[in-house]
């Protein structure tokens, strides 16, 4: 049976305590996604959370993976729209996002909705109204960080409008697998309160958790088309060896 596609990689990309481990020493910061994509075939995109990037900076991505196998950049929404408005009176600012975003073209990927653990069950009610604005040509993927906001009557919403439940490996929220799109997001967050991220090496051994990890994604590639999945500096303390050995167990090492 031909396998499925499976995207993996990190949040983000431009870490300077990632030079001399993952980044040569003397890499300049320009040269990083450059660099980052000869290494994987994707990266989630966190600067979009906190504002919409200039035309200039989105085609400056675009260049730098040209050389690279097909990339493909998932994006958050802006928190404007997730955590400060939550969906309420936000049509512009998505608009504003999405077309600025889709000047990547054949390299986007999903677009996240992250939304607050102030997102309750009576804030799921805005999703019917805001996801069938969405351009239909974009995948979706919605993350819930509110227990009692995983219901069935969420899984119905995002599945009438073809959106993916992010499944989430956190101590915060349970891993939901429930299939709601054809496309499955998958988000190692990890526990900040455990791991700084920001030392440049593993702090934690995740190997184990990585392994099972595997499993679940070949068990998912049996329901869905694609899976897309990325790792937090919070995980085990270092992205880059994550999703090497996850894609090792996948036996879809790139390098």
């Amino acid at each position: 049976m031909m396998m499925n596609k499976v995207h993996v990689g990190t949040m983000g990309w431009s870490y300077s305590f990632w030079k001399g481990s993952f980044y040569p020493e003397g890499l300049a910061q320009d040269q990083f996604l450059t660099e980052y994509s000869k290494h994987f075939d994707t990266v989630e995109v966190d600067y979009t959370f906190y504002r919409v990037p200039s035309e200039s900076t989105v085609t400056s991505w675009k260049s730098q993976t040209s050389l690279a196998k097909p990339f493909v950049f998932a994006a958050k929404f802006p928190r404007v729209i997730t955590h400060q408005k939550m969906l309420k009176d936000c049509d512009e600012e998505a608009s504003w996002f999405i077309e600025r975003i889709s000047k990547l073209r054949g390299n986007l990927g999903p677009l996240l909705l992250q939304f607050p653990a102030a997102f309750k069950p009576e804030h799921v009610e805005r999703l019917r109204d805001f996801l069938p604005s969405l351009p239909k040509q974009h995948r979706y993927a919605v993350e819930i960080r509110n227990k009692k906001s995983l219901t069935n009557r969420l899984y119905s919403l995002l599945r009438e409008n073809d959106v993916a439940l992010t499944i989430v490996d956190s101590p915060l929220i349970p891993a939901v697998e429930e299939m709601t799109a054809d496309f499955a997001y998958i988000r190692w967050e990890g526990d900040r309160k455990k791991v700084s991220g920001t030392l440049g090496k593993t702090e934690t051994d995740r190997t184990s958790d990585i392994e099972k990890w595997a499993r679940i994604i070949k068990s998912l590639q049996e329901k869905t088309t694609e899976v897309f999945g990325y790792f937090s500096k919070y995980y085990s303390g270092y992205p880059p060896t994550d999703a090497k050995k996850l894609l090792e167990f996948l036996e879809l090492d790139r390098t």
